[in-house]
């Protein structure tokens, strides 16, 4: 699936917590993110193809926002290089433009630019 990227992710200079909108779990830390999608480092599995409520919270206040919602399919869940993690990456869905235009906001002020 990684082959079918459109789009270079970028990483972040922050380690950002994702949570689960439903449960108010934290599902895992931003690694790297895109308008079309992210990945995850994770202490915990998922199942892929599923979707996921989820809730970014942003390093800081971004458009009169400190954190987005959306939804996001897994689309594969391996193990990490650290093996007590598993890397996930997620395809976003049905993302609101108020969302997407946070996450341009958030990639072009908190990445590592190359």
């Amino acid at each position: 699936m990684r082959e079918k990227r459109r789009l270079k992710r970028k990483q972040l200079i922050y380690y950002l917590n994702v949570f689960d909108r439903n449960s108010g779990e934290r599902v895992g830390q931003l690694v790297n993110i895109t308008t079309e999608g992210l990945m995850l480092t994770s202490e915990a599995p998922v199942k892929t193809n599923t979707v996921f409520q989820l809730r970014l919270v942003l390093p800081e206040e971004i458009k009169g926002r400190e954190q987005i919602t959306f939804d996001a399919r897994s689309m594969w869940c391996t193990k990490s290089v650290n093996p007590e993690f598993y890397d996930i990456g997620f395809q976003l869905v049905n993302i609101s433009q108020e969302a997407a235009q946070i996450i341009e906001s958030l990639i072009f002020g908190f990445s590592f630019q190359s």
